[in-house]
């Protein structure tokens, strides 16, 4: 007998698993497949940013929109724990673009952001020991931190499962199956699902199936490595998570004793995801220790401790596709670019809405069109700092 339900989403990394609860919440029944376990895949290795700070309004604002969920995930969602910890977020730019990041807070602000501008004398008191001599102002968001990406996820799918949505994991979904010009379920090794409609949130591996249903998405696969390392003796995490645009490198505390850091340069991206991951070579944590050292000169005296990597789906402007695509009934959700966790929550409750009442309420999706590329038309900031990942 072949199992039924309204929505098939495929994938269970957070912003699948936020798309089902939003699904199940509104009393729509649920499917949730999942090649291999809840989050672990590009959920599993994200940073964990929970910050609102970009240079496209859109993006601010489902990062906004997303917030309260981290905030108050009792209230929220009510299973699991996010692990959120508020550490604060600073975002440092190079002086040329001083202004564009002026402009920025103050889109944020007008959206409704606790953020500021600071010069190099408070920075300096948020991050004792930073370097500031090449620092003319950065963005600080005091509510913003870090949560933990495999307890989102594993949180908003017991939440699903909890109002009746369900999960099959280690099924690889082989091909959306249509009847005509609609879409009738999936075909997997498990065999057939039914539903009128498949939503593709398949992270690195979303092109290859929207193509079974003729649709050719811009998302390749791109491959990112994070390290933690130790913090000297006597430093302690009570210090903001920074995005350092200006050596090329991102980090914050971790815990109580580690620092979490990754690059923004030497990405790879392309080629099959089902290649082996490879392990980080010693040249890459070198670079890491020599860029944080070079804005957090006291990292000097840290140790090495762990990496991984991993790997999701990047299109050419870094910004996701949430569209309806090709035959009626198939919808993608994808392309996140490694900056997906942020704004999970509010893409799924948006994307519900899609979904269920033909448009996107919370926040509006229209932007993330897939046609936006056949078009010309990349998103881009009204104030941009150009593409992050390099």
């Amino acid at each position: 007998m072949i199992e039924v339900a309204d929505v098939i989403v495929v994938g269970a990394g957070v912003q699948g698993a936020s798309l089902a609860f939003h699904l199940a919440e509104r009393g729509a029944s649920v499917l949730v497949i999942e090649r291999g376990s809840v989050g672990g895949e590009a959920t599993g290795r994200s940073s964990g940013f929970v910050r609102m700070h970009y240079d496209l309004e859109i993006d601010a604002r489902l990062a906004w929109a997303s917030y309260p969920y981290f905030a108050d995930w009792a209230g929220r969602v009510g299973h699991g724990d996010c692990g959120f910890v508020r550490t604060g977020f600073v975002q440092l730019v190079p002086a040329t673009l001083d202004d564009d990041l002026r402009a920025n807070v103050a889109m944020h602000q007008r959206i409704g952001i606790r953020t500021s501008t600071i010069g190099p004398a408070e920075l300096a008191t948020l991050a004792p020991g930073i370097v500031t001599d090449d620092v003319g102002v950065a963005a600080y968001e005091p509510d913003s931190g870090y949560a933990d990406p495999a307890g989102t996820a594993s949180g908003f799918i017991a939440a699903a499962r909890a109002r009746g949505a369900r999960l099959v994991q280690r099924c690889r979904v082989e091909t959306v199956v249509t009847d005509g010009d609609r879409v009738i379920g999936v075909d997997t090794a498990q065999g057939r699902f039914a539903a009128p409609v498949v939503v593709d949130v398949a992270g690195a591996w979303a092109a290859a199936l929207a193509r079974t249903v003729g649709v050719n998405v811009p998302v390749q696969s791109w491959r990112h490595d994070t390290a933690y390392f130790g913090l000297p003796p006597g430093r302690t995490t009570d210090f903001p998570i920074v995005i350092d645009d200006i050596n090329g490198v991102y980090f914050r505390p971790e815990g109580r004793d580690l620092l979490l850091v990754g690059l923004e340069t030497d990405n790879l991206i392309g080629g099959s995801p089902d290649r082996p991951m490879a392990a980080m070579s010693g040249d890459v944590a070198e670079q890491m220790a020599e860029r944080v050292c070079r804005r957090v000169p006291w990292m000097g005296s840290g140790t090495f401790r762990t990496a991984h990597g991993g790997q999701d789906g990047i299109t050419p402007d870094q910004r996701p596709i949430i569209d309806k695509a090709g035959p009626e009934g198939f919808l993608l959700a994808c392309g996140f670019s490694g900056t997906g966790f942020k704004t999970a929550p509010a893409v799924g409750a948006s994307l519900a809405e899609l979904i269920l009442d033909g448009r996107s309420r919370t926040v509006d999706l229209s932007a993330y069109a897939l046609r936006r590329f056949a078009e010309g038309r990349p998103l881009v900031g009204e104030h941009p700092y150009g593409l992050l990942w390099r």
